[in-house]
């Protein structure tokens, strides 16, 4: 017994002809972003894609400021909110400055030092990111953690 009144909400997209065939009804979501998405729908030789976005950096950033302002700031939440700026803000100097700090208190951690690494290339500072990269290499090797330190060796390799 449909009723169009019950539904959420409705989109109306075209299809388009798939490059394949696809044989079993596939749902899937691509051109993943941090605030958006396609849904794609497939069957045959058919393809939709729904855009899907959101609109949550304010709530983010609300709660970043938030938690920079209490009174006590570990060094997690200095290296969340340097990820934050460094992948969704796009403020390398803010990220590179929260960095700074949780490496200030966690200075063992060798992620921290590839996120370093990262947000120093992209300031153009290679020197600097090439010495945060073997910082992280050397501890990673320390604690037996190969992935960060093949990550660490193919962002020198880059730069």
């Amino acid at each position: 017994q449909y009723d169009e009144k019950d539904d959420l909400f409705r989109v109306d997209v075209s299809s388009q002809k798939s490059k394949s065939f696809v044989e079993t009804f596939t749902m899937q979501f691509s051109n993943v972003a941090a605030e958006s998405c396609d849904l794609q729908l497939m069957w045959g030789n058919a393809v939709v894609n729904v855009p899907i976005t959101s609109n949550i950096k304010p709530k983010i950033q609300s709660q970043i400021d938030k938690v920079m302002a209490a009174d006590s700031v570990n060094s997690q939440s200095y290296q969340q909110a340097a990820t934050f700026y460094y992948e969704f803000d796009k403020d390398l100097n803010k990220a590179l400055s929260n960095i700074n700090k949780a490496i200030g208190e966690k200075s063992e951690r060798f992620w921290y030092y590839l996120l370093k690494a990262k947000i120093e290339r992209d300031l153009g500072d290679k020197v600097a990111a090439k010495a945060s990269a073997e910082k992280c290499k050397e501890l990673a090797t320390a604690q037996k953690n190969d992935d960060y330190v093949r990550f660490a060796t193919l962002l020198i390799e880059k730069l």
